[in-house]
């Protein structure tokens, strides 16, 4: 497959955002989002403060960290997560980076770290079972996330989407999604690419419901697909 971010230029991309149509799903996606968004939070609700107490406790920084992504049609909201880093978490990221081209390459074909120094005891834990998310049922009951779809992205990493760019602005970002039940540990930045683009374009109630079961057996093993 050819390199994404060769083609098209950032401008072709913010065009493509400008002119894109109505978001898949519509009312009854939406609808069953807010449903489950808020059954998750009543159900999880102390899960949630035990996540918000030991984070407090095991190192310092703000609770939630605040991420500006990009959603629905090039609308740009901050993703809520647990703090899973130190707070001097970009100085560590660039120091790495230049010291190690390894985990420099790494980074630049994957954006992320198989052993990345940022994260903390407490936050390895709370990514591995994806107990950092929680939070991101607040950002399905204001709109700017579903329950499934794409994974949020920067930015930056929309450029990298070329002529898949429009596939993504179609849909509201996704605490869980087809990615993240296909190998997602074991993907290329590319191939991550292609199930957002394939989920876009062949949206159904039926897909997101098998995404859903599918989603706590990936998160034991990574293995498992839809």
């Amino acid at each position: 497959m050819n390199s994404l971010a060769e083609a098209d230029s950032p401008r072709v991309l913010r065009l493509a955002s400008e002119v894109f149509a109505a978001a898949i799903g519509t009312t009854p996606k939406r609808l069953i989002d807010i449903v489950l968004a808020l059954s998750g939070i009543v159900l999880l609700a102390p899960l949630l403060i035990i996540c918000f107490v030991l984070t407090v406790a095991t190192s310092p920084g703000p609770v939630v960290f605040r991420h500006r992504r990009i959603g629905f049609n090039g609308k740009q909201f901050d993703c809520l997560k647990f703090r899973t880093m130190v707070v001097d978490a970009p100085e560590r990221l660039r120091l790495l980076l230049e010291s190690d081209p390894v985990a420099a390459a790494e980074w630049t074909a994957t954006r992320k770290l198989r052993h990345d120094p940022r994260i903390t005891m407490l936050g390895e834990l709370l990514r591995k079972s994806s107990l950092d998310e929680l939070p991101q049922l607040f950002n399905v009951l204001r709109g700017d996330m579903s329950i499934v779809g794409p994974r949020p992205v920067t930015d930056e990493e929309l450029d990298r989407y070329g002529s898949s760019v429009n596939s993504y602005l179609a849909c509201r970002p996704g605490i869980t999604g087809l990615w993240q039940v296909s190998r997602r540990r074991s993907t290329t930045y590319e191939e991550r690419v292609s199930y957002d683009a394939f989920y876009a374009q062949n949206w159904s109630m039926t897909l997101d419901i098998k995404i859903i079961i599918f989603t706590l057996p990936s998160l034991i093993f990574s293995d498992c697909a839809v």
